[in-house]
Order: structure tokens, then sequence, then C-alpha cells
């Protein structure tokens, strides 16, 4: 790095605090001049966050900041970019690395740094610091934030499950702690929720290089979209079980909604994209951990689209659904991915077949799919 050039910027994010605080020192002290900056959210119900920068010795500045909006991430993004323009105007900062609090999740904060840096600091990674031995624990509890006392926000409705598995899933780097109480099928779950991520155990000494390997901010985002997320592969390894379930007709939207229960439960960590008989245009996503699932309404498919809006839609859409394409159906289809330990892999398939429109369905049309379902009210809440 020379005196010239932006400023790398890593953000470490992690509900695993211990595995976060430890991975953030060791980064600390691979790099001569590192600096970490982290913002605690803990105060954020008495109307302050408070912010401490540290380097490999110890805290070198504290400070406290407003709340905006009564909410602490808000205030989070309104402090992080200053401060990291006046660590980078410092000049004597090797690497800057932004430990978010705990239920902070790294795709708020990596596209708020992505877009501020404006040559004086840039984002060259993202991780999340991961305990093995607390990832089904973590994935499995459905509790509220606010539960927890992790809320963010009075109107903060996440989950303890969703978050941690938004954290694991948008790092392309996972820095694994050593923790006595891991096992194998700890480390088994670890990689089939997260294949394509770069694990490197903490005490290793190769996280400085992985903090400054360079991160694609657009990239990112469209491995998380629904249509064209990098989903896990089948998979049966110590236990833990990953099935991967695609299908080409569509589900009866009413069958399915009084599975959902069912569906969300049977397994830690369930993800994915479908369709529904009665909404042909829509791509649905499907999102469950700890035993909460959201549906949500992600967009049209590429098939209802008419020919001349296909240039508007991002290059990696296009190619997910060229990459899918079906003579009769186009793109649409049922892709989703259950991951567990003691995964009841017939049990799961026999129960999402039912939900798929029979034979005898499919011929008869729409006249035979009973109106309305559940979905109606969890998909048009206002109607």
């Amino acid at each position: 790095m020379t005196p010239t050039d932006p400023m790398p910027v890593v953000i470490v994010a992690g509900l695993h605090g211990d595995a976060r605080r430890e991975t953030v020192g060791r980064l600390l002290r691979e790099v001569p001049g590192g600096v970490a900056l982290h913002h605690d959210l803990s105060a954020g119900p008495a109307g302050t966050v408070r912010r401490s920068v540290r380097d490999a010795h110890g805290e070198t500045a504290c400070g406290d900041t407003p709340l905006v909006n009564d909410c602490a991430c808000c205030a989070l993004r309104e402090d992080l970019v200053p401060e990291l323009v006046r660590l980078a105007e410092d000049g004597t900062t090797r690497l800057a690395v932004v430990e978010l609090w705990d239920s902070v999740e790294p795709r708020s904060m990596a596209e708020v740094v992505a877009a501020h840096g404006h040559g004086v600091f840039r984002l060259t990674g993202v991780m999340t610091a991961v305990d093995p031995a607390l990832v089904l624990p973590c994935l499995s509890n459905g509790d509220d934030l606010a539960e927890a006392g992790l809320a963010a926000a009075v109107t903060d409705r996440r989950t303890v499950g969703d978050t941690f598995a938004r954290q694991l899933e948008y790092a392309p780097v996972l820095a694994v702690t050593d923790s006595p109480g891991t096992g194998p099928d700890d480390l088994a779950l670890l990689r089939q929720l997260h294949p394509t991520a770069t694990r490197i155990p903490v005490r290793s000494g190769r996280l400085a290089a992985a903090a400054t390997a360079g991160f694609d901010v657009a990239a990112a985002a469209a491995a998380q979209h629904p249509a064209c997320a990098r989903l896990p592969h089948d998979c049966d390894a110590h236990g833990v079980g990953t099935l991967v379930w695609q299908r080409r007709r569509p589900f009866h939207a009413g069958r399915l909604y009084e599975a959902l229960e069912d569906l969300c439960c049977a397994a830690a960590r369930s993800r994915g994209r479908f369709w529904l008989a009665d909404r042909p245009d829509s791509l649905l996503a499907w999102d469950a951990a700890g035993g909460a699932l959201c549906v949500e309404n992600a967009g049209p498919w590429m098939a209802s689209l008419p020919d001349a809006a296909w240039e508007l839609m991002p290059a990696e859409r296009r190619t997910a659904a060229a990459l899918d394409w079906h003579p009769e159906h186009g793109d649409r289809c049922q892709h989703l991915v259950f991951t567990s330990p003691g995964l009841d892999r017939a049990r799961l398939l026999a129960l999402l077949d039912a939900c798929l429109l029979t034979d005898d369905e499919l011929t008869s049309g729409p006249d035979a799919w009973s109106r309305p379902t559940g979905f109606d009210h969890l998909l048009d809440p206002a109607v």
C-alpha cells in the first residue's frame, strides 16, 4: 500500500461474539498498523451508540454518537463513513477492520462502505466469524432479537436464526475458531450451509490475505437474489444432510399453505425459490431458519416478461434463466434446499411432492384450484 492508495477496509461480522473478537484481534496482530472500529449498539435503547477504536495494543479512542431515527443501525451508518475517512486521512492506518455489533448484517454495511469510499478507502473483504459448535444452536434459535437483547431498533422484528443465516451466507470468507466443543457434525453443517465459502482457521495466519483479497458488492448481492442464488448441493455427511428438491410443475397454493409449518420445521435451514399455480408470474422466495419462515414476492419470472424487457434485467438474471429454461414453463421452477442434522429425506420428499398440482388438476385448470388461500393474506396483506 502506497500513500496514495485507498485505505483497505474489511468487515468482520457475526453473532458469535467471542469468535468475532478473536478474529479481529488476530487481524490486528497480522497487519502492523491495523485499526479496528467498533460501534456498540447495546446502549441504543438509552439513546446513544458507543464507538471505540483500537489497535493491536488496546483502545486508542472512544466516543458516543446519538441515535438516528431511534435506530442504532442508522446511527452506525451515519458515523461509520466519517470515521473511515478520518482513519484514511491520518495516513498511518494500513487496514481498517470494521467489527460489526452482534446482530448487524454485513450486507448493508458492505454496501455503505463500497458506495462512499470515493478513492479514500475501499472495501477489500467481508468475513463472518464462526464458532462451529454454536452454529446449530444459533441457527435453530427462533427467538426475536429483542428477546435476546440484540435488536438494533424498536421496529427490529428479525429472529436470531434468520439473522445468523444471512450473516453466514453473505460472507465469502468464514473465520473459524478452534472451539473445543466442535465435532465433525458441526463442521459438516457449516460446510453444507455455505459450501462456496473459504473457511480459514483464525489461528492460521491467513486472515490478512483474505481481508485484502477484494470484494465485489454487486456480485455478492446477485448471489443472494432468489432467482440466481448459489444454493447448496445435495449432500450427506456425519449425520447432516442437504436435500435439493427441484420440480417443474406448480404448487397447489392451498395444500402448500397447510404444509408450511411442517416444512419449515423439517430442517434447521431451508431456502430457495418456488411458484404457485395461481400466481404463475411471481417468483416467490423461501427463507426459513429457527422454525420461522419468510415467504416474499421476489419479482417476476423471466418467462412472464415480454422479450423487450429482458435487456432491462441484470445479466445474472438473464444467465440464470437461460441455463434453467424449460420449453413449457420457461424459468419457472421449484428449487428448494433443506439442510439439517438428522434430515428425514423420505418424509420431506413425500410432503413436498404432495403439494404439487396433480395431473387431474393440471388438466382441469384454475377452476379446480380452491381460492382464496392463506398465501393471499401472506403475500397481499393489504388486500
